[in-house]
């Protein structure tokens, strides 16, 4: 067995993803490897997408995530876009069926080049968000950064999409906050006894979110795909919005917006881009990687 696999640096709306192609193979990307491929600035990423090898009968893929911590992830939207894009300029096919530890994913390329991921349906109870306190109505907890009689944040909106997220809603830009100060304090919180992203959301209108994330595992991330899911929804159980909005996540450089459908059959499906940059060989077990020579996007006509 070789010891490198060939990997891909894409970009979610900004989010940073690296997908390695593990496919034929038994082992898998080690948490050495992923800290080491981090701490390179031109490797550094918020997760990795593996594939591997389908273990379900009718899925096209298992998907591995793992944060830039060397910890596993439950779900990645932004980069579930990103493996559906590179597999599709790989083979053609537009429709897919994936599988992660939080459950199965189907995701579509459409025509214009975005694609959708179906997250599946949204959690709750507060046990198994999870929280470490009882929460009736999860909608709005009892929580807050800043002193008690003028908190800087509070009350946030608490549901898992696959992972844990909390929803503070803001009335003003979300770039105004610092996110980088509070985002460890919050995601550490013994409320959240497997951690959680934090999200900060201001609503813009009935129909649109700005929101700004401290990703668990990551950090302060330029985009997160299942938190936009988290606010979206909120948003809609609150009152805030209806069911279908578009997110403007305040960090993406694209500033493409991503667009949130909580449909009436309970699941929610975002829509959004994903990009390639570039290709490269890595060691699995200890990030050692090497960059490819060519510069063409997979799919593209030769020159």
């Amino acid at each position: 067995m070789s010891a490198t696999v060939e990997f891909a640096r894409m970009n979610g709306l900004g989010n940073k993803i690296l997908v390695v192609d593990m496919r034929g193979r038994k082992d898998k990307v080690t948490p050495e490897a992923a800290i080491a491929l981090n701490a390179d600035a031109e490797t550094q990423f918020d997760q990795i997408m593996a594939i591997h090898d389908p273990k379900a009968e009718g899925t096209d893929a298992w998907i591995d995530i793992l944060n830039c911590d060397g910890t596993k992830a439950q779900a990645c939207g932004n980069g579930t876009r990103c493996v559906v894009q590179a597999l599709s300029a790989e083979t053609g096919q537009k429709v897919f069926t994936f599988q992660t530890v939080a459950g199965i994913l189907n995701a579509a390329e459409h025509e214009d080049g975005t694609i959708s991921v179906d997250m599946g349906r949204p959690v709750f109870q507060w046990d198994k968000i999870p929280l470490s306190e009882e929460f009736f109505d999860t909608s709005r907890i009892e929580l807050q950064i800043g002193p008690i009689d003028n908190p800087v944040l509070h009350s946030p909106s608490a549901m898992s999409i696959g992972n844990p997220h909390a929803i503070f809603w803001v009335d003003r830009d979300p770039m105004s906050f610092d996110l980088e100060r509070f985002g460890p304090l919050l995601e550490n919180h013994p409320m959240f006894p497997e951690k959680a992203n934090i999200t900060l959301a201001q609503v813009t209108s009935d129909a649109s979110l700005r929101t700004r994330t401290w990703e668990r595992g990551a950090g302060l991330t330029l985009a997160c795909g299942s938190a936009a899911c988290a606010a979206g929804v909120s948003a809609a159980r609150t009152g805030r919005t209806g069911r279908k909005v578009t997110i403007d996540v305040a960090t993406a450089p694209s500033r493409q917006p991503l667009t949130i459908e909580w449909r009436e059959d309970d699941h929610v499906v975002m829509t959004g881009p994903a990009e390639w940059e570039w290709s490269g060989t890595v060691d699995p077990v200890t990030g050692a990687w090497q960059r490819d020579e060519a510069v063409e996007a997979p799919g593209a006509e030769a020159k």
